[in-house]
């Protein structure tokens, strides 16, 4: 959705347009549920955060400020909810060649992919692999392909570095190449 649109919508909303609430629902409901998936990876678990994220955002859309991205706001939402659920929940799992440090030599000196990211996603086996990713591999992912969001939208709505989200993307790309092979 055109980021005015989504401005317009928001407006509308908070002058009292119930319908325009509604718009914006059904716009996000497929990418929010996408991104909490992403991060849960278990079907029940992401209907139930869907659900509260929603909820937090109807509850706190008159402290959005309009001067920002919704969007980024509505998946920052879903972030910290995706986070507090597996807070909870279960350890997040780490890459298995991962160092203490959250380096990755082994990934830093791979040639790039030949697959292309639209020929990856296009594969039928890639829910099977998407799963081996790490999460915050997977999440990169998702945000980008289903999510639709940009390199700077996903830095912002996860709080990290525009660098740390470009080599993340890659290196998940370069992970999927392995896994689809």
């Amino acid at each position: 959705m055109p980021k005015r649109e989504e401005e317009k919508l928001v407006a509308q909303y908070l002058k009292g347009d119930e319908k325009a609430l509604e718009i914006l629902i059904k716009q996000y409901l497929k990418p929010i549920y996408s991104f909490v998936y992403s991060y849960v990876g278990n079907a029940s678990d992401t209907e139930d955060i869907t659900q509260e994220v929603f909820v937090k955002m109807w509850r706190n859309i008159k402290k959005f400020d309009q001067q920002k991205s919704f969007k980024t706001w509505f998946f920052t939402i879903a972030k910290n909810a995706s986070i507090d659920f597996l807070k909870k929940k279960k350890p997040i799992p780490f890459s298995k060649f991962e160092n203490e440090k959250g380096q990755n030599v082994f990934l830093d000196n791979l040639a790039a992919p030949v697959l292309l990211p639209s020929e990856i996603f296009n594969r039928a086996d890639i829910d099977s692999a998407l799963k081996k990713l790490s999460p915050k591999y997977r999440l990169v992912l998702s945000l980008y392909y289903g999510a639709q969001l940009n390199f700077r939208e996903i830095a912002d709505s996860l709080d990290e570095p525009l660098n740390t989200i470009k080599s993340r993307y890659r290196r998940a790309l370069i992970l999927l190449k392995k896994f689809l092979v």
